[in-house]
């Protein structure tokens, strides 16, 4: 059976590695729009901790041997036959040489900037593979039609490191974006004199600084707390570093968490938090950010971050992570983060949001 078949109907094609983002969010499209405009090319393996069947409308790729260059051609195809292009960050970079090759794509693109795609600006190396690479991502990014997030300040970025040119569309993107009112209810500052449940990081990445968490915390270790830290997901070496490092210097209060929760659980999971700290020097873990915040949690942030200004600007109250404590905010602080939340982070709102860039 043909991939694309002869239409009628508007033909959206979304370009995405498979991610924990993007199983909720197909579900997101087929419970809210009109699934036969909507065709899914995925990269990677669908059936590795996510639940992905492929079908008429969802292409996983297989990128071995000939399998490879059957994928990338139907990526192709499809992406001349779309009338939008939705690109769930740039990462990818035969789809990126692809964009530099066929520019007459790039104004029916929208890229969804997750971030760490962003600032990949700040890893350069000098290497001639990594300054092509990038002279592809400058070619491609500064000719982009549709620049999509909820952060102001990754659109100025882009602007200013890329000279990128697309329109700005406001969207929350993703539904870890967003909080789930019945989920939130009656949520906020559980702990009444028990264990003090500090979560530390969204990843096993790197780029969540640990170690200069860890020092932090260290003069409370003797304290009655609990450190939890997702090392399921990132850098597996990384992930063994900070686990034995965690282990070494506070011990049974220190719990890695090893093993792939899925979405509900992990939710359930953040209503138990008391502290939260992120300790990334870019914008990342909005997605934990506002759950928490949305459940009436206390979280530190750097200040020198693009979501700094986004979230305090809203008018929640943030800790920074340069003042960290292990004193929860007042219930008022929380009690108002939470309203804040739930007014501007609502699956209704995105829905709008993705009805206005389906439909412009």
């Amino acid at each position: 059976m043909l991939f694309f078949l002869a239409r009628s109907y508007q033909l959206i094609f979304h370009v995405a590695n498979v991610d924990k983002f993007i199983p909720p969010y197909i579900d997101f499209i087929c419970r809210n729009f009109d699934q036969s405009e909507h065709k899914f090319w995925l990269s990677g393996s669908a059936r590795k901790n996510y639940s992905i069947v492929p079908n008429r409308n969802i292409y996983v790729a297989n990128r071995k041997g000939l399998g490879s260059l059957k994928a990338y051609w139907r990526l192709l195809v499809g992406m001349h036959k779309a009338d939008k292009i939705i690109l769930h960050a740039l990462f990818m970079s035969r789809v990126i040489f692809f964009l530099f090759c066929c520019p007459w794509l790039l104004p029916k693109c929208y890229w969804l900037i997750w971030g760490s795609d962003l600032y990949q600006y700040n890893k350069r190396e000098r290497g001639l593979s990594s300054r092509r690479k990038e002279f592809y991502r400058r070619f491609v990014i500064n000719r982009i039609g549709h620049l999509v997030t909820y952060i102001n300040g990754d659109i100025e970025l882009a602007r200013k490191w890329y000279g990128a040119k697309g329109q700005y569309h406001e969207c929350l993107m993703y539904l870890s974006n967003i909080v789930d009112p019945e989920m939130i209810s009656g949520s906020g500052s559980r702990n009444n004199g028990g264990t003090l449940k500090i979560l530390v990081g969204n990843s096993s990445d790197p780029s969540n600084n640990h170690e200069e968490v860890f020092e932090k915390l260290l003069p409370y270790k003797n304290d009655d707390i609990a450190i939890y830290v997702p090392l399921s997901y990132g850098n597996k070496v990384n992930a063994n570093k900070i686990a034995d490092l965690g282990k070494r210097w506070f011990g049974d209060k220190f719990i890695p968490m090893v093993e792939f929760m899925p979405y509900q659980d992990y939710l359930d999971f953040l209503r138990d938090i008391d502290i939260a700290v992120f300790n990334h020097k870019r914008q990342q873990a909005m997605g934990n950010t506002i759950s928490l915040l949305g459940l009436g949690k206390t979280v530190f942030i750097r200040s020198d971050v693009s979501q700094w200004q986004f979230l305090t600007g809203m008018g929640l109250k943030v800790g920074k992570f340069e003042n960290l404590n292990l004193e929860r905010m007042s219930e008022a602080d929380l009690s108002r983060n939470a309203h804040i939340v739930r007014s501007n982070f609502s699956e209704s709102i995105l829905v709008r949001q993705w009805s206005a860039i389906f439909g412009d």
